[in-house]
């Protein structure tokens, strides 16, 4: 295939699955090496925010995906009379900078670190689709574990968990500060990051 021809091919699939897609998938589809899937990416992503486009290409750790630009977020909430979603409470960011650091992790787990019951603010981000289940912990019970999922790097504009804040061991002197610190950081890529649609409760 040409290069406009996989450009082309990546766009089209990006834009009717609405969805991450994974650049595996690309590959086998289109039957070109990964490294031929990866420039043409690239090169769209960087058409796309050179001529200031509506839309974004974003990569979500070893995915690829469609979004609207930040930029017109005001724009398209009024053409589609949609309603800006609220930011992430307090409690949902502490959870979900515990779940994002160490990862997968349990109910139970999250719980020992805040001190409180989480069962509802664990529930309310798997419904916002910020964190999955991800198999049982082979333990007594085999507890849920749970992980991030893209919605959480898209949201907070990261294309992998590499570039979360780094952050030293809790058992560390000052690790609960630390997660107090990484949460605020979290914080503010969420509101630097928001999109129609990508804001969470």
């Amino acid at each position: 295939m040409e290069n406009h021809d996989i450009e082309g091919a990546i766009e089209g699939i990006l834009f009717v699955s609405g969805e991450p897609v994974k650049i595996s998938r690309i590959v086998a589809v289109l039957g070109v090496e990964e490294s031929a899937v990866e420039a043409a990416a690239r090169r769209l992503g960087d058409k796309l925010s050179f001529e200031r486009r509506g839309i974004r290409l974003v990569r979500l750790d070893g995915a690829l995906q469609l979004c609207s630009s930040p930029e017109y977020a005001d724009f398209i909430r009024r053409a589609l009379d949609t309603r800006k979603p609220p930011k992430l409470s307090p409690p949902a960011l502490e959870v979900l900078a515990i779940i994002a650091y160490f990862q997968p992790v349990t109910k139970a787990y999250i719980e020992q670190i805040r001190g409180v019951d989480s069962a509802y603010t664990v529930g309310l981000l798997a419904e916002r689709g910020f964190i999955e289940s991800c198999g049982r912990l082979e333990a007594p019970g085999r507890p849920m574990l749970y992980r991030t999922t893209h919605v959480f790097l898209r949201t907070f504009g990261m294309t992998s968990l590499d570039e979360l804040p780094i952050l030293p061991q809790v058992e560390d002197t000052g690790g609960q500060e630390s997660i107090q610190s990484a949460i605020l950081q979290l914080k503010s890529r969420e509101e630097n990051n928001q999109e129609p649609g990508h804001e969470e409760e």
